[in-house]
């Protein structure tokens, strides 16, 4: 779906061209989840904030993209759709054992129960996918909301000694990105080639965010606890 860009996503794009750069010369320096051959029993948890994609996208998703996908590389781990979600803002990554308390969970539940209803909601312009080495995932920019949101939440975060241990190629203008598949062999060229097809002709909609959710799961919100979900005023 083609729009005008704003400023703020001219910014976001400047980001998401960095990181595809990296990629390309294999020197990636933001966090990444590293591969596993069974996704579904993947011990390691995280603590993280999403939103939940509507039943609308969820469904454009599967038929645009998973799919298409699953006809030529079915053994690679296709999100179910239950699992597919825009992750917001990154407390701990995964790690086995945790790398959080369940008294760090009572603090970011006070921190999200004050900050999130005081945010709006705000749109996503979704428009490629992106290979990384060991996942595809959809790439969107957004209304400055999304900065807003995850900016205040880590100086909370910070301020109650909580500190996000995830790695970032940028501090301050963050886009949207849902993990559709993760690898489980290396991609062929026919994936490579489907998946450049299928992201020159994304058609959809501008996409509102409007609730978070607080949880512990795993890469692919298996092994997940809800802790709560908010809306977005």
């Amino acid at each position: 779906m083609q729009h005008n860009k704003t400023p703020h996503q001219q910014n976001q794009l400047k980001v998401i061209d960095e990181i595809e750069q990296q990629v390309k010369k294999n020197s990636l320096q933001f966090s990444t989840v590293s591969p596993i051959s069974d996704y579904e029993k993947d011990p390691r948890i995280s603590l993280t904030s999403v939103h939940v994609l509507n039943e609308k996208l969820i469904k454009k998703i599967r038929y645009s993209f998973l799919y298409p996908l699953k006809i030529i590389a079915p053994r690679h781990y296709y999100y179910p759709k239950e699992s597919l979600h825009m992750t917001i803002k990154n407390i701990k990554v995964v790690n086995n054992p945790p790398q959080f308390s369940s008294e760090d969970i009572e603090k970011v539940l006070d921190i999200f129960n004050d900050a999130i209803p005081k945010h709006n909601k705000f749109n996503v312009y979704f428009y490629r996918l992106m290979l990384f080495p060991h996942n595809l995932s959809l790439i969107g920019t957004t209304d400055p909301e999304l900065d807003n949101i995850v900016l205040d939440l880590d100086s909370r975060l910070k301020k109650a000694n909580i500190h996000d241990d995830k790695k970032y190629i940028n501090s301050h203008y963050f886009f949207s990105n849902i993990t559709l598949i993760r690898f489980t062999s290396q991609v062929t060229d026919k994936f490579t080639k489907k998946v450049e097809e299928l992201s020159q002709n994304i058609d959809i909609k501008p996409y509102e965010v409007n609730s978070i959710s607080l949880l512990s799961c795993n890469a692919v919100l298996k092994k997940r606890t809800i802790f709560n979900t908010w809306k977005l005023k």
